[in-house]
């Protein structure tokens, strides 16, 4: 039967929780739409008007 590794001590919820530190999720960076003026991804094509770089990309 082969051993498994153990921890020798338990792990402090302090130094789990600092560990864990940088495990928090980010809202996505959101900028404005210079046509339309709504919320959009940057280097994204605009959801509600479909411009991209100045220039009509899909038809909304």
């Amino acid at each position: 039967m082969a051993k498994h590794p153990v921890p020798k001590k338990k792990t402090s919820k302090s130094k789990r929780d600092m560990r864990r530190s940088h495990h928090a999720l980010t809202v996505p960076a959101m900028g404005e739409c210079p046509q339309c003026h709504s919320k959009k991804l940057s280097h994204h094509i605009c959801p509600s008007c479909g411009y991209y770089d100045g220039r009509q990309v899909l038809a909304v």
